[in-house]
């Protein structure tokens, strides 16, 4: 159904300009003509943000309609990085799927259809389809895939890899939304399933598979020779000396190799080739200016890298289409340009009837918020249509479309909206903008502008990386070498996994090497005795003598020294305990409101984080709850509802963060997000004059403040609460001891809420060692790509290219020189550098105005790189800055980088962070050490993972004095942590702690039956560690079954032995509960040792002897034998269990 009269279509190479689309009415224009076309339409826009909003815009207009997203590589011309994989997908499946469709719509940057790309033949000649019950060889498919350009790797995570394992094959085709796992029977396929890639386990099955080749070019190997042979032939270098060349030769995709990509074939295609002949054009104003500038740029480009003998360029002509031929190619098609302005009408001029809506947004502090609203609806005579970003916002705008007595009726998108006959509507959609159309009376409203500048993030991808609270514990980062502390014999060096025989049965041993070259094996099941070691340094870790006192004097030293920190630290928690808090009241509908008017998704932690901080609130015990998520993972909203909790119960709330600019930051959004509940939220900073500072704090001692923001000034002796009920700390890092001790005062009375990126050590390891609850927000909101980092040497090319390649794609770049002094120097300096720019100054040394109003220019793009001091490191977001440049980096420590690089990143664009630093001469090993650790951690969610690092780099002296720094150092930190807990456990039940009792080995039991992992069911070393630490670990038979479940799923079903070692870990759980230290068993029977606090009742042990004294007897006071034939592995398993379960003390009834 269309809406619009569109005028006919201009003549096979005719152009005509439409006008006056205001807002959406622009992408309905577009919409509407090419369902009506016979033909096929592509659309070209100036910029890739334009490419993506109208894609969005035409799939909502038009449903029924193919619309394909042609993105672009988002790197430079002759860049030495590759596109992000992600979106060489796309683009390799919209490729396909092109020639197929003869009606649809593509759009596209003008720059991206500049490009050159492989012929059509090679993407439709190497994709191959796989189906169940079809023969597969898994050599040659190997050999394919990395012919395809698939990269062979242990875990499937990202498109374009694949893992073999066995009979399992995993792999992530290229334009799949999920990765498939194929699981094979002899040589043909059994099974095709899709799997998460986040926890690796099978979602649904499905009956074939489309494989995509990983790249955009061959890397067979007749293409790679062609390659090799072009290469030679066209430049006059020694390529033996060229990295592109000579990684290619040993199979290696060097980053940057796009840029090559006409050497690969005989003739090159452009995007053209790929569209129907006849195919319609519709371009946006400012294509032309957009593909002359980036000829301009690709020149440039090319005269300054051409001399560059190591990596020589091909001329522009060869990679991108001239200016002049890609609009005499358009001009063969009829083309319309559809342009936002008004025309005057005239020949192949066509003005249509729309108009921009008016001023719509919601006023939150006038008196009749939602009166622009209502005004606009009385006075339009037409239908309306609402739109909202997802089902939470639609319930949003539904209740405030209540207040003005609005019912709008669900419609399913536009087309439900043109059938319905209901005056207003409402319907799910991402649109930014609205349009008013006069000739038929429509008005689409979109939420974006009623709510005002409120940013939306669109969901993308739903990524849940390891959970955060096994961090600490994984042992993943064991390289052989790596220092490892065993409980009972000291700190070793760890050597690899080794199978020996023993007892005529083969078991995994980590090997560990200790002083003198003493060996050591430790068998599998006992992992839990074993933790990484981390004090210092790798290299200063002690090695111990096996057998030898030192250790068991370390020990012992830091038991005892354990034993008095956990009594002061238990003295200030049990007072905390003891004291009666305030419960809140459950403010159960109004909650559910204001939850509701959050714009986002939750994601799976933030829902956890903020089910936890419930929780804890509607407890009588004071809360004290330490929310660890990186930077923009939302912490603030986790906050926000505590808040909300606290004021409805009438209680006052008081958010302390570390600067001015901060509180301001906050102050609005608080603001804001309570502007429709009757709740007074105040701000304590220097923009407030003493006058209205003093004002604010006599109200808040009266009672009429609910909500204070503000920096430390709040720890102050003359602001009195009347009645503090919540006190939240952002950025917890940034404050001193001292003022924690201020707040630690208040601590045992009202609820505390600890927000923080990056923990610092005191605070993480009171959180580790079970103190503090801890809640960890690891999910990056979707489709956050992590930040690409480097480390370099400040050199001015270096500087340019960063600046340049953020820029071209619209984006903006923080600047960050840490000397106000010559801050304005640094500005000219790279205004010299890249004329394009333009460039803002903030630090901390102006007005504060001053810096507010740079920050805010900077976040509406007034310009669009800005030179800062640190005083970033607490700014507002800015979704479009996804570069930052740090001068100095040795300079900082790791929890300031980490905050400054979580700067950028925001959006779902590839994010860069450059280190700059001096040469290496001049710096500290410990910022080497540094800087080497923030590269490293490139993962979202690094946050965590680096204050466990830091606690590496500075020693965990900062716990709660100096003197433990010592004792961390002798038996490494995670062992000292685990004493710490069973200290702090054994006080909480009034007794003792022993120092002696060995930290639960639990009880040794020897089968005589294989129980392992085989290699060759899961070769990956690493994998095989993790499994059995997970399965020490396992703390129930739930636990266990979970684990075989998981198994089965991601490596195939489970062989004998490892069967044996489920079943093993389960004796022994129930073995450890019935306080029995050692089972032996073998074909004739065996022995049970007890340790000498058993609860076995001995009447049952008697009572046994007594019914069958041939098979049982007892030797000494401990040991039980019993005889017994058990030839098989199975009845050995079975005799024992059927034992242990007889000797369980019934319940008391």
């Amino acid at each position: 159904m269309s809406v619009l009269r569109l005028p006919p279509m201009p003549a096979a190479s005719g152009k005509q300009t439409w006008g006056n689309l205001p807002g959406a009415a622009l992408s309905l224009a577009i919409a509407e003509s090419a369902s009506r076309a016979e033909c096929f339409t592509l659309l070209l826009t100036a910029d890739s943000q334009s490419a993506e909003r109208l894609k969005e815009e035409l799939a909502f207009f038009a449903p029924d309609l193919p619309v394909l997203h042609f993105p672009d590589w988002e790197t430079l011309p002759y860049d030495v990085f590759s596109p992000h994989q992600d979106i060489i997908s796309q683009r390799i499946a919209a490729l396909y799927q092109l020639p197929e469709l003869t009606h649809g719509v593509l759009v596209v940057p003008i720059t991206t259809a500049l490009h050159r790309l492989a012929p059509k033949r090679f993407l439709l000649g190497s994709s191959l389809v796989l189906d169940v019950g079809q023969k597969l060889d898994v050599e040659q498919m190997r050999l394919r895939l990395e012919a395809a350009g698939y990269r062979c790797v242990d875990t499937v995570y990202e498109h374009g890899e694949f893992a073999v394992r066995g009979a399992l094959i995993d792999l992530y085709p290229m334009g799949s939304a999920l990765p498939y796992r194929i699981d094979l029977f002899d040589d043909e396929i059994e099974t095709l399933r899709t799997f998460d890639p986040e926890n690796q386990r099978s979602i649904e099955k499905v009956d074939s598979v489309r494989l995509l080749p990983a790249r955009e070019f061959p890397l067979k190997k007749e293409s790679v020779t062609g390659f090799r042979a072009r290469f030679r032939e066209r430049f006059d270098v020694d390529f033996r000396r060229c990295p592109v060349y000579q990684d290619l030769s040993t199979g290696i995709t060097p980053a940057g190799i796009e840029y090559y990509l006409p050497l690969f074939f005989d003739e090159t295609s452009t995007l053209f080739d790929y569209l129907p002949d006849d195919t319609q054009v519709f371009s946006l104003p400012g294509i032309e200016q957009a593909a002359e500038h980036f000829w301009k740029d690709v020149r440039n480009r090319y005269e300054e890298r051409r001399v560059d003998p190591e990596r020589p360029l091909l001329p522009p002509a060869e990679l991108f289409m001239p200016v002049e031929d890609c609009f005499a190619r358009l001009k063969l098609w009829p083309r319309i340009v559809a342009s936002q302005e008004d025309v005057e009408t005239g020949i192949g001029r066509e003005r249509f009837p729309a108009s921009p809506l008016p001023e719509l947004a919601i006023e939150a502090r006038a008196s009749e918020p939602l009166g622009a609203l209502r005004r606009f609806l009385d006075e339009f005579p037409g239908r309306v249509l609402f739109t909202a970003e997802s089902a939470g916002r639609r319930e949003v705008l539904l209740e405030l479309l209540a207040r003005l007595k609005l019912r709008p009726q669900e419609v399913d998108g536009w087309p439900g909206f043109l059938q319905s006959q209901e005056r207003l509507a409402i319907s799910i959609a991402p649109l930014d903008d609205g349009l008013l159309l006069q000739q038929p009376q429509l008005a689409l409203i979109a939420e974006s502008p009623l709510f005002g500048q409120r940013i939306m993030q669109r969901r993308r991808r739903e990524k849940v990386r390891d959970a955060g609270e096994n961090v600490i514990k994984n042992l993943t980062e064991l390289r052989e070498g790596a220092p490892v502390v065993h409980i009972d014999h000291g700190v070793g060096r760890y050597q690899g996994l080794i199978t020996m025989e023993f007892d005529g049965q083969a078991a995994e041993f980590l090997q560990l090497q200790y002083a003198e070259e003493a060996k050591l094996y430790v068998p599998v099941a006992s992992l839990h005795l074993i933790a990484r070691y981390t004090g210092s340094d790798d290299a200063l870790a002690p090695l111990h003598r096996l057998g030898s006192e030192t250790w068991q004097k370390a020990k012992r030293k830091a038991a005892e020294q354990v034993r008095d920190v956990a009594a002061e630290l238990l003295d200030i928690y049990a007072r905390r305990a003891a004291r009666e808090g305030y419960a809140f009241q459950d403010p159960q509908l109004d909650y559910d409101t204001f939850s509701a008017g959050f714009p986002f998704e939750e994601t799976p932690d933030q829902q956890a984080a903020i089910e936890a901080v419930r929780r804890d609130m509607l407890a009588p015990k004071p809360m004290d709850r330490l929310i660890c998520g990186d930077v923009g993972f939302g912490k603030t909203e986790v906050a926000m509802r505590a808040a909300f909790i606290a004021v409805h119960s009438g209680r006052q709330v008081a958010v302390l963060v570390p600067t001015t600019l901060l509180a301001q930051q906050h102050y609005n959004s608080f603001r804001d997000r309570f502007a429709d509940w009757p709740v007074r939220v105040e701000v304590m900073s220097r923009f407030k004059s003493a006058k209205e500072i003093q004002a604010a704090v006599q109200e808040l001692a009266e009672g009429k403040v609910d909500i204070l923001i503000g920096t430390h000034k709040l720890l102050q002796d003359d602001v009195k609460f009347t009645n503090l009920g919540l006190v939240i700390i952002d950025e917890e890092h940034r404050f001193g001891v001292r003022q924690k001790e201020q707040l630690k005062a208040l601590r045992s009375e009202v609820d505390i809420l600890t927000l923080t990126a990056t923990p610092i050590p005191r605070t993480l390891n009171m959180a580790v060692a079970g103190m503090r609850d801890l809640s960890i927000i690891a999910t990056p909101p979707a489709r956050r790509l992590s930040v690409r980092t480097f480390v370099m040497e400040a050199n001015k090319p270096t500087i340019k290219e960063a600046l340049l390649r953020e820029l071209l794609r619209g984006g903006q770049v923080y600047y960050l020189h840490n000397d106000v002094k010559t801050i304005e120097k640094c500005a000219a300096d790279l205004a010299e550098l890249v004329p394009e720019a333009r460039i803002g100054i903030g630090h901390g040394q102006m007005r504060e105005r001053e810096l507010e109003q740079v920050m805010g220019d900077f976040y509406h793009k007034r310009f669009n790189v800005l030179v800062a001091s640190t005083i970033i490191e607490t700014g507002i977001d800015v979704p479009s800055a996804n570069t930052i440049i740090i001068e100095r980096a040795d300079k900082f420590g790791l929890a300031q980088l980490h905050q400054l690089r979580g700067r950028v990143g925001r959006s779902h664009h590839q994010a860069y962070a450059y280190l700059l630093t001096p040469s290496r001469k001049n710096m500290t090993p410990d910022a080497e050490k540094r800087l080497e650790a923030i590269a490293n951690a490139q993962d979202l969610g690094a946050g965590f993972v680096l204050a466990t690092h830091d606690l590496e780099i500075r020693g965990a002296g900062e716990l709660l004095g100096d003197g433990q720094s010592g004792q961390i150092q002798a038996v490494g930190f995670t062992l000292y942590m685990e004493m710490l807990e069973r200290a702090v456990k054994a006080i909480q039940k009034a007794e003792q702690p022993n120092l002696d009792q060995p930290l639960g080995g639990g009880p040794e039991i020897n089968l005589r039956v294989p129980a392992l992992i085989p290699e060759d069911y899961l070769p990956d070393v690493h994998a095989r560690l993790i499994l059995y630490k997970r399965i020490a670990n396992a703390t129930d038979q739930d636990g266990l079954n979970e684990l075989q479940v998981e198994m089965i799923d991601r490596f195939g079903l489970l062989p004998e032995p490892a069967k044996h070692l489920v079943r093993l870990t389960l004796l022994k759980l129930q073995a450890e509960k019935l306080g029995i230290t050692k089972i032996d068993a073998g074909p004739q029977g065996g022995r049970i040792e007890f340790a000498a606090d058993t609860p076995v009742d001995p009447m049952a042990l008697i009572k046994l002897i007594q019914t069958q004294p041939k098979r049982y007897k007892f030797e000494g006071a401990t040991v039980f034998k019993f005889q017994v034939p058990m030839e098989r592995p199975e009845e050995r398993f079975n005799t024992l269990e059927a034992l242990l379960e007889r000797l369980t003390p019934a319940p008391d009834q």
